[in-house]
């Protein structure tokens, strides 16, 4: 035994700072490497598992409970996130399509687990773990504009019905073989666990509309209840004979109905994947033989058969409920992408069977060689499924004169700058002026802001005295703003708030005063500190009602003459990201490269298709941006993050739009690319940032 594995032993607090440190380090490390959070977090616990460093066990009780804690809530965010308005819809098709893509992958791994000489129970275990799936291609889904899609729609909704099945086949194999059941006792279960399901779903409803109702001021009494109904829901389901997880997701389902979207929800997903979930995420590491696993991704008969069975039957689940719906064959792959990924109730079922002695180390492994090619493989299909889905098609109805998010074209905007000082955001401030467009009649109005935080009162004086002196500088700030701009003959409404926390301030002031656009500015630092933790800007576009606009400006925004918007899909956030270059070019007398990166594997009649309805976005003569010439550049992508910087050269504005997605309450972020590219352009860039709710 080493030092180190000795003081961790002896001390659960150093054991618990350790966990945490990993948690905190390893992700932001494994996304500069263009890897997912998980696969990090993975490896992490193998070099400090006792394959390894040996510094911790999987059988430390510091490790076993916050991974324990960890599992139920990486299932109770799986039922928190479900959209079930959406699910209800079209709930017969989801039902159906569910019952396809569990029980082909049932039998499929059932009889291949049989067929390498594993037990019947243990067989029907791994048949179980194959059915379920976790759709990590949803991210992109939304990035494409299809959440409405009714493919999408019965995949998402599939996924109740292949969850539920599988933690219940999971309950009954493990109560099997712990001998607690009988086949006769099957039966019993079966009704214990409907009972328990009605009666967890009905207290949380009953008990959880009124106390939202009375917590509408009271996040943290809310926040407090979600977590005591999840582990409620959890401990009852043990005394009921049931595993915990499948507790754990009924109620994240309950709760589902009852909480709002909003700062609870988003305070409970990020509880779990801050904290809890990553821990989880390292026991699997420490249970992982690197040697062994490593065989099995090479050599492994089992490992690769199981894969096969998986992708096979899954394709095979979604080609079937295409025929039965009359899908096109971009709608099937769609179904078969969302629903291939293995990864949250795959691995708490796998995790759970493992330690209930129902499956060995080859079975563990070879379920995590599965979760990394599914976890690869099902997001790579989805967005081959968006680009062919003929989501574009939608996008010939849209009409540039009056469409778009907020029809940027056309409308007079409210547009809130945060300030710090006049100086350094004066930029901003005649930036604002260029978008805040409209009519003499109805003029748009610049509103800076300047938001008084108690947390940045200095620590050495008195706290009454900071705050009043930082309140007399706030007002300094405001009559300086007013002064420059009236210099500009801009009209503005200077603000000024006091908040707890300045994010917060400024998305409240948003709100408040009915902004149309938040606009902020952003350097080119980039330390220690906004890599592991964030900063203001990923506060603001957190909890912001409106789109946020990123700027970092290379040069005066009198400047600017030539702009680049790149494009990847046709929808309304597109054209709004078309017309707020519109509003600029107008402005200034630019002109704009409007280009479309797309698919090379498109045909020549799709090329021309999307020609044909980008060409309905150019202005026409009773536009008020008539002036502003417009050039096309319509290119297949051999890589979006290159192709853009190439054309960006020549250009002295690229206007992008990020994308912040939560990926199903999984510590795996969506990928940022927008964050990459405001590294490597040399031109000034404008990043959209849409709001998450």
């Amino acid at each position: 035994m080493t030092p180190m594995t000795a003081f961790l032993a002896q001390n659960p607090l150093a054991t618990f700072a350790l966990l945490l440190a990993l948690s905190v380090l390893v992700p932001p490390l494994l996304r500069r490497l263009g890897l997912p959070d998980l696969v990090g977090l993975l490896v992490a616990g193998v070099v400090i598992g006792p394959h390894a460093l040996g510094w911790l066990s999987e059988a430390s009780p510091t490790v076993r409970l916050l991974s324990d804690v960890g599992v139920i809530y990486l299932l109770f965010i799986a039922g928190l996130e479900i959209d079930l308005a959406q699910f209800r819809r079209i709930r017969q098709r989801s039902f159906r399509f569910g019952i396809l893509t569990f029980s082909l992958p049932m039998l499929g791994g059932g009889l291949l687990a049989l067929g390498f000489g594993y037990a019947p129970l243990s067989a029907v275990l791994i048949g179980s773990i194959l059915a379920s799936h976790t759709p990590l291609g949803y991210p992109i889904v939304r990035s494409y504009g299809a959440m409405r899609e009714e493919a999408v729609t019965v995949a998402i909704g599939g996924t109740i019905f292949t969850d539920i099945a599988a933690l219940l086949v999971l309950a009954l194999c493990v109560g099997v073989g712990r001998g607690d059941l009988s086949i006769s006792g099957v039966a019993l279960l079966l009704l214990k666990v409907a009972s328990y399901s009605a009666l967890v779903v009905l207290l949380i409803q009953r008990l959880g509309r009124p106390l939202v109702q009375r917590s509408v001021d009271n996040d943290s009494r809310l926040f407090v209840a979600v977590l005591l109904a999840l582990f409620l829901a959890a401990l009852g389901a043990g005394l009921a004979g049931v595993e915990k997880i499948v507790g754990a997701f009924l109620a994240g389902l309950a709760v589902n109905s009852v909480l709002p979207e909003g700062r609870v929800k988003e305070q409970v997903v990020f509880v779990g994947g801050a904290l809890f979930i990553p821990v989880f995420f390292i026991d699997l590491g420490l249970l992982l033989d690197l040697p062994v696993f490593v065989s099995t991704m090479l050599g492994s008969l089992f490992a690769l058969a199981l894969i096969a069975t998986l992708i096979g039957t899954k394709g095979l689940a979604a080609w079937w409920a295409g025929m039965l719906y009359r899908y096109n064959p971009a709608q099937v792959l769609t179904l078969w992408s969302l629903s291939l990924p293995q990864v949250a109730a795959t691995l708490a079922a796998t995790f759970v069977g493992f330690r209930a002695g129902l499956l060995d180390q080859r079975m563990l492994n070879s379920v995590l060689a599965m979760m990394v090619v599914t976890a690869t493989l099902g997001p790579w299909l989805t967005g081959v499924a968006m680009a062919r889905l003929g989501v574009a098609a939608g996008a010939a109805s849209l009409d540039a004169e009056t469409e778009g998010q907020l029809a940027l074209e056309k409308r007079a905007l409210r547009v809130l700058v945060p300030i710090s000082s006049v100086d350094s955001e004066a930029s901003l401030l005649r930036l604002a002026g260029l978008l805040i467009g409209g009519e003499r009649s109805t003029p748009g109005l610049v509103m800076p802001l300047t938001v008084v935080s108690p947390r940045q009162v200095d620590a050495g004086s008195e706290a009454g005295d900071g705050l009043l002196a930082a309140l007399a500088s706030g007002r300094r700030r405001q009559q300086e703003a007013e002064r420059f701009t009236a210099s500009l003959q801009l009209p503005s409404q200077t603000l000024l708030r006091v908040d707890s926390d300045v994010g917060i301030g400024i998305a409240r002031s948003a709100l408040e005063q009915g902004s149309d656009l938040v606009l902020m500015g952003l350097g080119r630092s980039a330390g220690l500190g906004r890599w592991l933790f964030g900063d203001l800007v990923d506060a603001t576009c957190r909890q912001t009602h409106c789109p946020v606009v990123v700027a970092r400006l290379e040069q005066e925004p009198e400047q600017i003459r030539n702009l680049l918007v790149p494009i990847k899909n046709l929808t309304a956030a597109a054209l709004e990201q078309f017309q707020l270059a519109e509003r600029i070019a107008a402005a200034l007398g630019g002109s704009i490269t409007l280009m479309h990166l797309h698919d090379p594997r498109l045909s020549r009649d799709e090329r021309d298709g999307l020609e044909s309805q980008l060409k309905r976005w150019l202005p026409g003569q009773a536009s008020v941006a008539s002036a502003v010439p417009v050039s096309l550049d319509l290119r297949p992508s051999s890589g979006v993050e290159a192709d853009i910087e190439r054309a960006s050269q020549g250009h002295d504005l690229v206007i992008l739009r990020s994308q912040r997605r939560l990926v199903a309450g999984l510590p795996i972020p969506a990928s940022d690319r927008t964050n990459r590219l405001l590294r490597r352009l040399s031109a000034s860039v404008l990043a959209i940032s849409d709001p998450l709710h």
